[in-house]
């Protein structure tokens, strides 16, 4: 099987714009627009795009925000600001679709999902649903069969008809579809002076690009009333939460060669060899790497090193570690704690102990106590009891935002 490469794995991934202009004035203005209010303890906009940010399957993500909100957008988002592109909506939840299609072409994703602030509550099978369904010149909607009775209103106020709900959906969000003729059908209505779109399917109909509907969630409810914005609070605040808490494991393995020291976990020990490898060979700070990468899907250490680019060679490894507690952090992910067992021969390691855990403390940025530096002898068994090499395992536990999805 051919493997897939960095920018086949890129292009694969699914774009997303955020709709977050609007003021939400049946929400009530007391508290601010409904996508700053709190829910379970955290805006809603900032659940909503945990959702997306969380997905294996999502690639940039466009939040569309109104010209007063930055610093309010800012403080909800938290860290997760920095891994999205803010642009500033329009008038029209219409024309803030538009603006944020247009801040993606540079990206050129194949396929692009649209989705309102103010439904917090969409999953990762719901997401997943849509993305299966968005063809080369096909949309996705996610909808669910009316099940109320309907009534048509005369001008006077009383019941003019009752109106057949066969076949009838109500349609949620994200709705998907092929990014290059859903942003054409986009200019296309405003070049043409046509704003009166409820939704991007509508657009996607008048543009005669077939949208073929899917499940929709019961649960993906869209926050309009105070009323809505109450309910999600007392939902969030008494369900069980379950921590988004990851821990990853890493392993490596490096031969001895004539020398005079070996680095181990950031820390240069006086030996009568040294580790053989491209970098300087530290086998503990690999192995962390590996399992900090591990906890956020990134690949291994030679996905972002490869020991083939000539620019690592002799490179100190904290390098590595400090790249990948930034892809860490850069999800939102605290480092809760880093264990790292060292398996040799010789030298000692329990002299050296507290210098590594100062030097892993300063890469990390987590408190000593949160760092366990152990080692042990393969009580001369294999090529480490023959002293051929020095292995390390590392296992390192990551808190992120956000709950386990069910």
């Amino acid at each position: 099987m051919r493997a897939v490469s960095e920018k086949q794995a890129a292009d694969d991934k699914v774009a997303v714009v955020i709709v977050a202009a609007g003021r939400g004035a049946r929400a009530g203005q007391a508290k601010g627009p409904k996508q700053y209010q709190q829910i379970g303890g955290g805006a809603v906009i900032a659940r909503t795009l945990g959702a997306f940010l969380m997905h294996p399957k999502i690639g940039p993500v466009v939040v569309a925000i109104h010209a007063d909100d930055g610093a309010l957008f800012r403080r909800a988002a938290g860290a997760n600001a920095d891994r999205v592109v803010a642009v500033t909506g329009g008038t029209s939840r219409q024309e803030s679709v538009r603006l944020g299609l247009l801040a993606l072409r540079s990206h050129a994703p194949g396929r692009v999902l649209i989705h309102d602030a103010a439904r917090p509550f969409v999953d990762a099978e719901l997401i997943d649903r849509t993305i299966a369904a968005i063809g080369e010149r096909q949309g996705a909607l996610p909808a669910l069969p009316v099940a109320d009775t309907l009534k048509r209103e005369t001008a006077e106020g009383m019941i003019g008809e009752t109106v057949s709900r066969a076949g009838l959906h109500a349609a949620q969000t994200p709705q998907g579809f092929p990014f290059w003729p859903i942003l054409a059908a986009h200019e296309k209505a405003h070049h043409l002076g046509k704003a009166d779109f409820t939704d991007d399917a509508a657009i996607a109909e008048w543009a005669h690009i077939p949208v073929k509907i899917v499940p929709g969630s019961p649960d993906n409810v869209k926050l309009t009333w105070a009323r809505d914005i109450a309910m999600a609070d007392q939902r969030l605040s008494s369900a069980p939460r379950f921590p988004d808490i990851r821990t990853g494991n890493g392993y490596d393995v490096h031969a001895l060669e004539p020398g005079d020291h070996v680095t181990l976990c950031g820390v240069a020990i006086p030996h009568d060899r040294k580790l053989s490898g491209h970098s300087d060979a530290d086998v503990g700070l690999h192995a962390l790497t590996d399992a900090l990468l591990a906890t956020c899907g990134a690949g291994d250490i030679g996905t972002h090193f490869p020991p083939s680019d000539p620019q690592w060679k002799g490179a100190a490894s904290r390098i590595f570690v400090e790249h990948a507690v930034k892809l860490v952090r850069a999800r939102g992910g605290r480092i809760a704690n880093a264990d790292i067992t060292l398996i040799c021969e010789a030298p000692r390691v329990g002299p050296h102990r507290e210098a590594m855990t100062e030097a892993l403390s300063a890469m990390l940025r987590i408190s000593r106590n949160r760092i366990s530096i152990k080692a042990t002898t393969n009580e001369k068994l294999g090529f480490v009891g023959r002293e051929e090499g020095i292995a390390a395992i590392a296992t390192a536990s990551v808190v992120f935002p956000g709950d386990v999805p069910e």
